[in-house]
Parts: structure tokens; sequence; C-alpha cells
């Protein structure tokens, strides 16, 4: 009777385990990739951290003993979204315009990797060491490199195959092009990238858009401006990728990166965008 009864414990311990790690289908997650301003440029103010719903997000893929976060742990999306130290994101206004228009069964993770001033060859999956480990690397871009062991997709890739036991993968959020200004073949550099994510990941293209965000648009004096066109021409390249305009997103006295409230703006445009691929209306 007692071997009995050990056994059945041992079943009930076994199923509560799997269940505690299985995949929940409501659990959308998002992987975010790019340069400074997907990293987090500006600081976030005191409404960017007060009432952020619970349902909304951040796998942490770094140790960051000041926000007292573990790598590989859910914790509410409270900005930083990305390294310990960077600031809002269009990932924050994203994830709070999606959790303010879904049913309250949806909960929205964020899974950002992303490194200041990188051209997107620092993610290309085989030929990123060359990016990398150039000569002309800035100490402060490799100090960011080495924190995701050197190999940024590499890290991205292991961190959402993490995240992927507890969730769904959406959708792609990607800013970049800065570092790329005017470069013609930026478009098909970037559908290597999403390719080699989507064969990674096991996900289907169909299933998982990927979004791109203007650099500091024209309007605001946007140094890069320039390269919008270019960003224009990448759902001839991927039919699953939509292109958001940040006309009118405020910009810093930089005119590359966003103000707290240009980086809501975009962000809430991500969001938008989403919420209309998911089927849903705001």
């Amino acid at each position: 009777m007692k071997l009995k009864i050990g056994f059945v414990a041992l079943a009930g311990m076994l199923l509560f385990n799997t269940r505690a790690f299985s995949q929940n289908k409501n659990f959308y997650l998002f992987i975010c990739f790019g340069q400074s301003n997907m990293e987090g440029a500006a600081k976030a103010e005191a409404q960017d951290s007060i009432n952020v719903d619970k349902r909304f997000k951040v796998f942490e893929t770094l140790d960051c003993p000041n926000l007292a976060r573990k790598k590989g742990n859910w914790y509410t999306a409270v900005p930083p979204l990305c390294r310990c130290y960077t600031g809002l994101t269009p990932a924050d206004y994203f994830g709070r315009t999606l959790v303010a228009n879904l049913p309250e069964k949806i909960t929205i993770g964020i899974i950002n990797v992303s490194v200041a001033g990188c051209k997107i060859e620092l993610f290309e999956k085989d030929t990123y060491q060359s990016y990398a480990n150039a000569p002309n690397t800035p100490v402060w871009m490799t100090n960011i490199i080495k924190a995701y062991e050197g190999n940024p997709y590499g890290h991205l890739v292991e961190i959402t195959k993490m995240a992927q036991k507890y969730g769904v993968v959406k959708g792609v959020l990607l800013h970049q092009g800065e570092s790329n200004t005017n470069d013609t073949l930026w478009t098909k550099k970037v559908n290597g990238i999403y390719d080699n994510l989507m064969k990674d990941l096991h996900l289907k293209a169909k299933k998982v858009p990927l979004i791109a965000g203007e650099l500091v648009n024209a309007d605001q004096g946007g140094k890069c401006a320039s390269m919008n066109s270019i960003i224009a021409t990448l759902p001839q390249t991927i039919p699953n990728a939509y292109v958001i305009s940040s006309a009118g997103c405020p910009t810093g006295p930089d005119h590359l990166h966003f103000t707290a409230e240009g980086y809501r703006m975009l962000g809430k445009r991500y969001g938008e965008k989403m919420l209309a691929l998911l089927g849903y209306k705001m």
C-alpha cells in the first residue's frame, strides 16, 4: 500500500512539473533586436515605471543585480527591457498597447537582445565574427558583445528557446539602420537574419511577422532619415514584413535617438500594427 501511495505521489509531482513548464498558447512572445533605439537610449520617466500591468512581462537576457533580476526568468516589464542599464525602448509601449487591447487571458512577453551602434552585420549568423572582432570596433561595443557571450545572434536564439518553454513567438520587432545608412543591401541582410531566426527557432514565417520601425524622421531633422527610403522597401524582400512610420516622433539633441515621448509614440504604433495583424481593433 505504501509503495502504491508513493507511486501516486511521484506521478502527481511529475504531472505538476510538466504543467508548470508547459507552453501556454495565450502567452505571446515577441523577439526584439537592433541597435541603440531598440536597446533604449532615453531615460525612463516616472510615468513609465508605475502601474505596469502584470500581464506584460520581460524575459531577462542577462544577470542584472542592480535590478534584482536573473537571466532566464520572467519579470513584470518595468523598464529597462534590454540590458541592465539601458532606457526606454519601442518595446515598452508596444507591450502596453497590446495588453490594454487584448483579452485578459493573454500575456505579453518581450525578449530583447540589442547592441548600441552596431551594424546589422553583427546579427548575421555565420559572418558576425568579422564585424564583432574588427580592430576598429569601439571598446564600449566590444563590452556589450562580450555580455552576450561574444555572439548576440546566438544569445538571442538561446534565450528565445528558453522562453519558448513558456509561450509562443508571435512576432519579431526590429529597429536598426543608423549604422547602415544608405546600405542598399540592408534588406537582403535583414532577410537572411529573419530566415535564420525562423529556422533556428522552428517558426513559420507566415505566422511570425517582422515589424521594423523607421529611424528618426526627416520632419524631426533625423541625421539618418535617408535610410527610411530603404527600410520602406523591406516588405518587397520579406512578404510578412511591415514598416512603422516615425513621423512626428520627437528626437533628442543628437537627431539620432528618440526622446522618451518619441519611444512611447513609436512603440504604440508598433503595437497598433501588431493588434491589426492579430485581428483586433483598438
